[in-house]
Parts: C-alpha cells; structure tokens; sequence
C-alpha cells in the first residue's frame, strides 16, 4: 500500500509539474510572438523610429520585431509576396498600387504611417525660377515617384502634363518651355546627381542619407487632399490583413510616442499621417 501511494504522488507530481508548464511556460510561448517587417537600409533616423515601435510592440504586446533591411525599392515587395518577411514599411499607396497591378499580387496596406513631401534640391541655383534653358534634371524612374518627381516639376511651373495624366510619365509632358533634359535615375542615386545635373528631385530618406537639409530644398511639394496617393503604409499579404499581431504593430506603430519621435528625427519633413486629415 505504501508503494501504491509513492505511485500515486509520483503522478500527481508529474501532472502539477505538466499542468504549471501548461499554464505558465507554455501560455508565455504561446504570447510571446516575432514579426519580422522590411523596410529600407540607410535611414538612421527609420532605424530610430521602429527601435522605438518595437520597444511599444514588446512591452504592450509582447511582439518581439525583427527587421530585414533592403537596398532598393524593387525589393521589399517580392520579399513580402515570397514569405521573406511578414510585413513591409517603405511605400506609399500609389507604388503599391503600380506594383499590385505590374506583378497581378494582392498586397494591401494595413496602416498609415506618414507621409513625406518630396522635394528638388540644387547645387547650382537657390531657385527655381533660376533654373537655366536646356538644364538637366534628374527625377527617380520607378514609376510612381516618377510621376510624383513630374507633377512636382509641374507644380513648381517647369512643365505642364497632358490633361488627365494619372501616372505621368516624361511622355506625359505637354509643355516644357525651358527644354530641360529630364534624366530618369534609380531613386538611391538622385543625390548622387547634383554635382552633375541642375536640380534633382529626391526622395527624402535618401535626401537624409546623403546628408541633405531638406531646408535647402528650391521647392517642395505641397500637401493637400492630393496627397491620400503618397501617405506611407505597413502592408501584408491580403491573407494575413486581419491577422491579430499584425494589427496589434499597427497600434504600436500610431502613437504618441512613435508621433514626437518621427518629429524629433525628421523635424517637419515627415508628417504623421494616421490621423492626418488633408485639406
């Protein structure tokens, strides 16, 4: 009987022991979640937004985040599309859009971010209006910035676009009174150009990695209901857009605290957009 009972304890040990793993260890693994998102190399201050998200994500969600950096825009997409990675942070609607539609993919965006006016910048002139006849500018050739990069150059009175331009290319040009030579460039080499063109217009993480004021800018571009097209956004896979944890680095992302970070690092430069309202 008394080795019946030395069983009998012994299992009821073992049974505790399993249940509190269940209950505590197991229940921790459980909660205890990694995303992994793509975003852009290069940008310091990103590095310095998304080190503080992740400290929200850990300690509100208990989300651990993971980063894989990319060098160029074709990348993140595909590396999203491919399970590469769980989500991506680096785009606008308009360039997920071109990009849905170019590789019949069904990415959607699952937050706002911000939004960053994008701006031409010159080593040769302070103003537009001193732009010379025949000069050279250089504008990124992925296809939605290009077109931004147009409308810009349009808004700043050097060229006009054919009516009705939706995604402007430099055939979408009507006039362009000054015959300026327009040099499509990859987007991370636009500030490389200035010691050799008039004006480029360059987007403002790269503007920033090349150490660019963007106070210097000759001209920026204004932001208004327009602007809904290029507010930047957190994407998934269209099966994974309700999926809870991914909801939940959306929250950690659209906070007070991510909010007076982007404008401790960007200054005006990048604006909030998650509760922007655009006139």
């Amino acid at each position: 009987m008394k080795k019946k009972n030395i069983i009998i304890w012994a299992i009821v040990v073992v049974v505790v022991i399993i249940a509190g793993y269940f209950s505590f260890g197991g229940h921790k693994a459980a909660q205890n979640k990694t995303v992994t998102i793509g975003i852009m190399s290069g940008e310091k201050q990103e590095d310095a937004i998304w080190k503080s998200v992740a400290a929200t994500a850990k300690d509100k969600y208990n989300i651990t985040l993971k980063f894989k950096k990319f060098t160029d825009y074709s990348q993140p997409n595909k590396a999203l599309a491919e399970g590469d990675v769980d989500l991506n942070s680096f785009q606008h609607y308009a360039f997920l859009n071109a990009w849905n539609k170019a590789n019949h993919s069904k990415l959607v965006p699952i937050g706002k971010t911000f939004i960053t006016p994008i701006r031409l910048y010159s080593n040769k002139v302070k103003n537009v209006k001193d732009i010379a006849d025949g000069s050279t500018i250089a504008v990124p050739n992925d296809a939605t910035n290009e077109s931004r990069a147009l409308f810009l150059l349009k808004n700043a009175g050097l060229i006009t676009l054919k009516k009705d331009t939706d995604l402007a290319t430099v055939k979408s040009i009507d006039k362009n009174p000054k015959h300026l030579q327009i040099k499509e460039l990859d987007a991370s080499q636009t500030a490389r150009s200035l010691s050799d063109v008039a004006a480029a217009v360059i987007n403002t993480n790269y503007a920033q990695a090349a150490k660019l004021n963007y106070k210097s800018a000759i001209y920026v571009e204004p932001v208004n209901k327009d602007s809904q097209q290029w507010i930047n956004i957190i994407v998934a896979k269209n099966k994974d857009k309700n999926k809870k944890e991914y909801k939940e680095v959306v929250k950690a992302y659209q906070t007070a605290k991510t909010k007076k970070e982007i404008q401790k690092e960007y200054g005006t430069a990048e604006i909030p957009a998650w509760n922007i309202k655009l006139k």
